[in-house]
């Protein structure tokens, strides 16, 4: 593949305030939620005056924990009892979900991550042909497409990227048409030199690639700091899943959000952050990268919001043992009115 223009690249890492593979075995049936949730319910939580919505898609089926996460095995689920009933059942089996995050900071309207999109063609049943109400709860939350102006993509896996587009008279579009893409230069560009079958090729051609065209897509320089791209939104590198993984920081009087991508998938990587996925990149660095931030946010008041976590979704790390474990922190809920 021929590696991106890098004309579209930023001068600067400060935003302008407004402006997988081979998964076939996997079920297509997703799981029900653990715990009742009232999908007539918006949850959010706040960060000092932000507010955070999450974007519901779609829950996984059951196999996508321990195809993802071999070595959380049910015995490993089991030792830890405050997973259940929320994050596992009580045969062990892993609960994750697919859901953006979308929040505004200063005049930034952001949304973090796509997720899987509508109609797609995936090699993993599960991914397939979705049809999810994704853009309407974008909508509901106060974010009609039109509206967003940054869509920070953590990382470019399927999962993650989906939404980037949607279909008009058979073409992908940039689903948001008003917003900047950004992501890792490294992420981008390693992709740009990797051998990719035709699955992952079929993702950039309908999910990377047109957003690309449109000239949308800027790839901001990370340094192992962090950047600040606007006030109170940070990028932080949490490599390893990807050579360009990052997480995103919110911040505001005092208070902060982490989002964590892919760095984390589950709780159950807490106590246990030497559990990585099947399909990171460089399993050391991703869980160094995953024991870094764990180390830096245990004992604190920071919120981690998981992008696969089910609901409640939202925690604080605390220390147990020699490794850590979630406080949830449940989302407030308010009531959706059309």
């Amino acid at each position: 593949m021929q590696a991106p223009s890098t004309n579209n690249a930023p001068s600067t890492n400060q935003v302008t305030q407004p402006a997988e593979t081979n998964q076939s075995a996997q079920p297509d049936r997703a799981r029900p939620p653990a715990s009742p949730v009232d999908a007539n319910a918006l949850p959010y939580w706040t960060v000092g005056d932000i507010t955070i919505h999450r974007i519901d898609e779609t829950p996984l089926p059951p196999a996508t924990g321990p195809w993802l996460l071999p070595d959380a095995t049910a015995d490993v689920v089991a030792q830890q009892h405050w997973l259940r009933p929320d994050f596992a059942d009580h045969q062990g089996v892993l609960h994750l979900d697919s859901h953006s995050f979308a929040f505004v900071v200063g005049t930034l309207r952001v949304l973090v991550d796509t997720g899987i999109g509508n109609g797609k063609t995936r090699a993993n049943p599960a991914w397939h042909n979705l049809h999810t109400g994704y853009l309407q709860h974008l909508t509901d939350a106060g974010f009609p497409p039109d509206s967003v102006d940054l869509v920070v993509l953590t990382h470019l896996h399927t999962d993650h990227v989906g939404w980037n587009t949607r279909e008009v008279d058979g073409a992908w579009v940039p689903t948001f048409p008003n917003a900047r893409y950004i992501t890792s230069r490294t992420e981008r560009e390693f992709w740009a030199g990797y051998d990719m079958d035709e699955a992952r090729q079929q993702m950039f051609r309908d999910s990377v690639h047109p957003i690309e065209d449109a000239g949308l897509l800027d790839l901001i320089d990370v340094p192992a700091g962090g950047t600040e791209i606007a006030p109170g939104l940070r990028l932080i590198p949490t490599p390893g899943h990807t050579p360009g993984h990052i997480t995103v920081q919110v911040s505001d009087h005092d208070k902060t959000a982490v989002i964590t991508g892919d760095l984390i998938h589950h709780p159950v990587q807490l106590p246990h952050p030497h559990i990585g996925s099947c399909v990171d990149i460089d399993p050391a660095q991703a869980e160094a990268s995953r024991r870094a931030l764990l180390t830096s946010l245990a004992d604190t008041d920071a919120l981690v919001l998981g992008t696969h976590f089910p609901d409640p979704t939202a925690g604080r790390v605390v220390p147990q043992g020699d490794a850590y474990r979630l406080t949830p922190v449940p989302p407030t809920r308010r009531a959706l009115t059309r």
